[in-house]
């Protein structure tokens, strides 16, 4: 089965793009909410993480607190490269097991950091879904409530999306209306449907795949 890889900016809109695909047929791996449950209280990496970060990391209940450990890594890029360490591991491992067990047509993984790990290995497909930085920006602020300076924070701490695209098969521009980036996806779809379990993984991994079409409208 064809694995497409789903990946993007802070507030490109990627998780939007991958429930596109969910609805089309794809069963999708969400690699956040994988990394959500790793930090699970009393977890082998919520331990290591308290040990490395301290109790500051913990609300009142004894569990991780994302807002407080964000503060702390995304001011020190030492940090967060230590937190990746501990984290890191324990989601790709999560993510092969996932693949491994699928019997989905095709499986598409909606992570972040796809192109910052050695993940690009287990796609068959990358799509990178791209929008601009005013975008981003605004989407994050009015999704997470966060301020604009510590948006820039985290999107600076990212590798920056030209690298990315760079990297893609497919590129969706996630600028316009919903309707419009659900039409680029579904053109996508239709050239990845035939590769399904049947066909085997799909061909000339890594070939970057345009066939005249642009998807940046």
């Amino acid at each position: 089965m064809p694995i497409i890889g789903i990946t993007g900016g802070f507030g490109t809109g990627k998780t939007f793009v991958a429930s596109l695909f969910k609805k089309l047929g794809a069963e999708v791996i969400d690699a956040d909410r994988l990394a959500h449950q790793t930090l699970k209280k009393g977890s082998a990496t919520y331990k290591k993480i308290v040990a490395v970060f301290g109790k500051a990391v913990l609300d009142t209940g004894g569990s991780i607190n994302r807002d407080k450990l964000g503060r702390i890594v995304f001011d020190n890029k030492k940090k967060l490269a230590r937190l990746n360490r501990i984290i890191h591991p324990v989601v790709i491992k999560q993510i092969k097991k996932r693949i491994r067990e699928s019997k989905n047509d095709i499986l598409a993984l909606d992570a972040p950091l796809i192109c910052e790990t050695n993940l690009p290995d287990l796609m068959d497909v990358l799509v990178v879904v791209r929008s601009s930085r005013q975008k981003q920006i605004e989407r994050c602020v009015k999704k997470f409530n966060m301020e604009k300076k510590d948006v820039c924070k985290r999107m600076a701490c990212q590798m920056p999306l030209k690298a990315k695209i760079s990297k893609a098969d497919y590129v969706v521009d996630n600028d316009g209306t919903r309707k419009e980036t659900k039409k680029k996806v579904n053109r996508i779809w239709q050239e990845l449907k035939p590769f399904g379990k049947s066909s085997g993984l799909y061909p000339e991994r890594g070939r970057r795949i345009k066939k005249g079409v642009s998807l940046w409208r």
